[in-house]
């Protein structure tokens, strides 16, 4: 195997989301930054509710001429 080919690891890489929450895990980068994760993720708390990412909603609604 080629030597010096693998990224850096990181096993403290710390991950913010959108929500704030603020949490670690092991990474090759070692900052991200999510939109969602599972303080805020609708599957993990339970709440209906439309993540509308670029007007997906709007566009599907005017497509079939729902109000």
């Amino acid at each position: 195997m080629k030597e010096k080919i693998h990224p850096v690891y990181h096993s403290d890489a710390k991950v913010t989301c959108s929500c704030g929450n603020v949490f670690t895990l092991g990474s090759t980068k070692k900052e991200m930054k999510v939109e969602l994760c599972s303080q805020c993720h609708p599957f993990f708390t339970g709440e209906r509710r439309i993540i509308d990412t670029a007007g997906r909603v709007e566009r599907f609604n005017q497509r079939y001429n729902r109000k």
